[in-house]
């Protein structure tokens, strides 16, 4: 159910941006939106990031299999940020709140 939400917004996001590159056309508008080099760019860095798990995963001997790969590489590029409370449970008990702090 979830991932055909996404789907879901995503394809919502893409009509919406059709819808408004349309309506620039007709006014002759330039968009503001990034050249497509820098959106290359972008994914590039996304997808770079998901080479040192991946290479420290070989290193170690385990194997890389489609599971693993869709459960620490796939949620990131396409959108599922990790929090940092998830990877390390016992550094973010120890922080204080923004309210001890004041």
């Amino acid at each position: 159910m979830l991932k055909g939400m996404t789907m879901k917004m995503y394809l919502l996001s893409l009509g919406a941006g059709l819808l408004v590159g349309v309506i620039y056309s007709l006014l002759n508008v330039r968009s503001p939106a990034p050249p497509v080099i820098a959106l290359v760019g972008l994914l590039g860095i996304l997808v770079g990031e998901q080479a040192v798990p991946l290479v420290k995963r070989l290193m170690s001997g385990n194997p890389v299999n489609i599971s693993w790969f869709n459960s620490h590489c796939i949620p990131h590029v396409f959108g599922e940020l990790p929090t940092g409370a998830a990877h390390n449970p016992v550094a973010a008990r120890d922080e204080p709140s923004a309210r001890e702090i004041s």
